[in-house]
């Protein structure tokens, strides 16, 4: 994703964010002045105005949760079944080819219930995936009726494991709730009959004294009987069984025990959204103390993506709901208050002060975490560097290497980007003189504290904040993170192209964000970033010429786009090829163009967009995005690496060069390099100086005409040469004088 420039100032505060969430022991502890109960309303600072933009695709999911993780929590019941398989989730067709569905839909009353009985579990979790009549023959309403009284009855002899099937019958309300939900239109109503059913077949089950042995036979019915609770939709009605679970879980309960008294999540998590749930807790504030008792007797088993903590955030929701507010307002007092804001308890308290925080709004006093921000940047953003005066980079785990590798590459970026765009300096009153780069490990835990630690929106690949340019002291800021799912390789997602963002802002733009979108800027704001971006690291922009050749838009079109009327591909693919045509066709036309941004002329350079410009290029952007499909879009900006540092002048580094490399006829130049191990790709190139040298690579040992792995021989001096998967360690090329040269530029780049 490519989140953009965003302004502090006339912001509008935030919709409800996924975000997970902490804090450390005895960190906020109570201020002497916080009162025992929230007091008025305190102001807070206003969130940036931002505007989501996807995330990358590849973005992995996360097992730790975010508490308002669009995602993360549907109304539907859970499909799939554990019977059986304690710890594992079943394959829901796997068993269809041995299951004979026709013994099921052509069966009733006591002859269904004995089909149910004698198949195996397998068999009957592979029903979650009946539809058409198969779904209807199966689990219309009378079906349904029947098996539930089948349970009833089985339950009162419940012998603790599934000798008398009482499991498949589980399993089989289960599958039939499931399917009715994502079918009802053709499994037709549940009324009356099926609930007056259910709630007998539950009373009994869990009546049982069999149903409460803590043993693994027990438990793999019992967690099965425990999310059928919430397929029912009867979660207000057993909340005792509920507290009966989370009462006495204990480490000892291991396999589908614990499985049983981890799905008493769903029960929970589901029932806030029904009101005979939070009308049971309204007359049982027990239930609460019950959960937080739970979350304290078995922190010490926390990992972030555990039961304890699953459960223990859902004590959040007691807040967010006006009647329970009372109740869940000391006891997330007391959690946030209790365990560290970094580590494993993670998850757990920083989704907890979400809570606190968006549902119960203004009291961070009686909470006693309104220095929560700015105590979170240090604990959690450990790495703090210098690259200059102007650029600084805090990160929560970057090496050595990486750090000296960001600074190189935005530094070149800055001289890549001025000799691009041509200008005098900064634009009037703006004290933006230096940016903070702010890099989380990964997009989880992105999402886990900036929300809270920069009022930012997390829902994106990234934030850049210009804030008021015209204060003093003013820090913009670029709010990033990893990207783990290139891992071993090591990259900062959308680094340059937001670090272009803040160059625009500074050189081209005059004032803030806000300013610069009162007319249609997108496709230049948007669009010089991915040119910079592609341009600068030299890599080939599939997405933009694959977009080309579709010829979707015409250039006078794209003047017009905005964040409101154009999606992801138009905004920056489309912004791209007319950002790269307009430099390449028509500089003259940009030069005006930004010396009308550079002063806040708005009207100005709108008029000589659509009006000047208006639709005389659009024929020739048409043809130049035609030829571009074939991927002839014309040269790129020249993108000169630094010079290498080492006294070795044999000896080359990631993305540096060396000029005057000079040979005479039949002799060499040698050089080497130095590989970490996992380079995906290593680039030689030379070019420029005089006579003809050919380029030649060997892995191990010096590289020469009769001992190489790879060469590059044109005419002149024009040699590339890009080796897969090079070995890690020293490797070595050379350039031959084919004829002999001299004034010749050799540059290493890998990745």
């Amino acid at each position: 994703m490519r989140p953009f420039r965003i302004a502090k100032a006339n912001a509008r505060r935030l919709p409800a964010l996924g975000a997970a969430f902490f804090l450390a022991l005895g960190l906020f502890a109570p201020q002497a002045h916080a009162a025992d109960t929230p007091s008025a309303p305190q102001a807070r600072p206003a969130a940036p105005h931002a505007i989501p933009v996807p995330k990358s695709p590849d973005t992995p999911k996360d097992a730790r949760p975010l508490a308002a993780d669009a995602g993360a929590k549907t109304a539907a019941p859970t499909g799939g079944g554990t019977v059986g398989a304690p710890n594992t989730a079943k394959r829901l067709s796997a068993a269809a080819n041995a299951c004979d569905v026709s013994s099921f839909t052509g069966n009733s009353g006591a002859a269904l219930v004995q089909q149910v009985k004698s198949a195996g579990l397998d068999c009957v979790n592979s029903l979650f995936t009946l539809t058409g009549t198969d779904a209807r023959g199966a689990f219309n309403e009378a079906q349904m009726a029947t098996v539930a009284n089948a349970l009833r009855d089985a339950s009162a002899a419940y012998p603790g494991d599934d000798s008398t099937s009482v499991g498949q019958l589980v399993l089989f309300l289960r599958a039939g709730y499931y399917v009715q939900w994502n079918h009802s239109d053709v499994v037709g109503p549940y009324g009356t009959a099926l609930r007056t059913a259910i709630r007998g077949a539950l009373d009994a089950f869990f009546a049982a004294p069999h149903s409460k042995d803590v043993t693994e036979a027990n438990g793999q019915t019992l967690a099965e009987a425990v999310t059928l609770i919430d397929s029912a939709q009867e979660n207000g009605r057993y909340t005792g069984v509920v507290k009966r679970l989370l009462d006495g879980y204990s480490t000892a309960w291991t396999g589908s025990m614990a499985t049983a008294v981890a799905n008493t999540e769903t029960v929970i998590s589901q029932g806030f959204d029904r009101p005979d749930f939070v009308a049971a807790l309204q007359a049982d504030p027990a239930f609460a103390t019950t959960m937080a008792s739970f979350v304290t007797r078995n922190s010490a088993g926390i990992d972030g993506g555990d039961p304890v903590t699953r459960i223990g955030i859902q004590i959040g929701k007691l807040v967010a709901d006006d009647t329970l507010r009372a109740q869940g307002r000391p006891i997330v007092k007391d959690l946030v208050n209790r365990y560290p804001l970094v580590g494993k308890t993670g998850p757990l308290t920083m989704n907890l002060l979400w809570f606190a925080e968006k549902k119960d709004a203004g009291n961070c006093s009686y909470y006693g975490t309104c220095d929560v921000p700015a105590k979170l940047v240090p604990l959690v953003l450990t790495v703090d560097h210098t690259c200059n005066a102007n650029l600084r980079i805090r990160a929560q785990d970057m090496t050595a290497q990486q750090l000296a590798d960001t600074c190189t590459s935005l530094v070149n970026e800055d001289a890549f980007f001025h000799k691009l765009v041509k200008d005098s300096g900064p634009v009037a009153n703006d004290n933006n003189t230096s940016l903070e780069v702010v890099v989380f490990d990964d997009y989880y835990n992105y999402s886990l504290y900036a929300w809270e630690m920069y009022k930012i929106e997390v829902d994106n690949g990234g934030m850049y904040e210009e804030g008021d340019p015209a204060k003093a002291g003013n820090q913009a800021r670029f709010i990033a993170h990893e990207a783990s799912w290139l891992r071993p390789q090591f990259q900062i997602w959308n680094l340059n192209h937001e670090y272009t963002h803040y160059l625009d802002g500074r050189y081209d733009f005059y004032g803030d964000f806000e300013a610069g979108m009162t007319t249609p800027t997108v496709w230049w704001v948007e669009g010089l970033a991915e040119y910079v971006s592609y341009s600068y690291r030299g890599v080939h922009y599939d997405d933009a010429v694959a977009q080309a050749g579709k010829g979707t838009y015409a250039l006078s079109t794209l003047f017009d786009s905005t964040y409101a009327n154009a999606d992801s591909t138009r905004i920056y693919n489309w912004g791209y090829l007319a950002v790269r045509y307009m430099f390449q066709s028509h500089p003259r036309d940009v030069d005006a163009l930004l010396a009308k941004y550079r002063v806040g002329d708005w009207n100005g350079a709108r008029t000589l967009l659509k009006n000047t410009i208006g639709t005389a290029y659009d024929a020739d952007f048409a043809a130049w995005l035609k030829q571009c499909a074939a991927d002839n879009c014309g040269s790129l900006p020249a993108n000169q690496a630094p010079l290498c540092t080492a006294a070795d002048t044999r000896q080359f580094d990631k993305n540096c060069r060396r000029d005057g490399v000079a040979a005479t006829t039949g002799n060499y130049s040698y050089s080497f390099l130095y590989l970490p191990a996992g380079v995906q790709q290593l680039t030689i190139t030379t070019g420029g100086g005089t006579g003809n040298a050919d380029l030649y690579y060997n892995g191990g040992s010096w590289a020469t005409t009769g001992s190489y792995q790879a060469k590059s021989a044109n005419g002149g001096n024009g040699e590339t040469l890009t080796i897969a998967n090079p070995p890690s360690g020293w490797v070595y090329f050379s350039l031959y004088g084919q004829q002999g040269f001299g004034g010749v530029t050799v540059t290493t780049t890998y990745n």
